[in-house]
């Protein structure tokens, strides 16, 4: 049995923004629950969940609805390196400070 999972206040405020903006988007197409819902091969109940950014709906229900709006893209630069200003930090204190070619033998400096 999977351990019951609390997330943050953090995790929940963003779940609620993006099930607002899913609201939203659905809303500025003028689609109906049924047919977003149909798109995403899940039920009406589920797309309210989704909106109002439920905890317990899964990450790939998220994404189903996001592909039912065209907006699934969004979804994969999530945590692209492009947009990880701290791994790019991180990945290039770690980089070495002089690199050293191994010279094969026989070779000399004059060339």
């Amino acid at each position: 049995m999977p351990t019951p999972h609390n997330p943050s206040a953090a995790v929940r405020r963003a779940l609620r923004k993006l099930g607002a903006d899913i609201h939203d988007a659905r809303r500025r197409r003028k689609l109906p629950m049924a047919v977003v819902a149909e798109r995403a091969f899940t039920s009406r109940s589920t797309l309210q969940k989704v909106e109002a950014g439920n905890t317990n709906v899964s990450i790939s229900i998220y994404a189903a609805v996001l592909q039912a709006l065209g907006l699934l893209e969004g979804l994969t630069q999530v945590a692209d390196i492009g947009n990880d200003t701290v791994g790019q930090v991180l990945a290039s204190a770690d980089l070495p400070k002089h690199i050293h070619l191994k010279r094969s033998p026989g070779s000399s400096r004059d060339g």
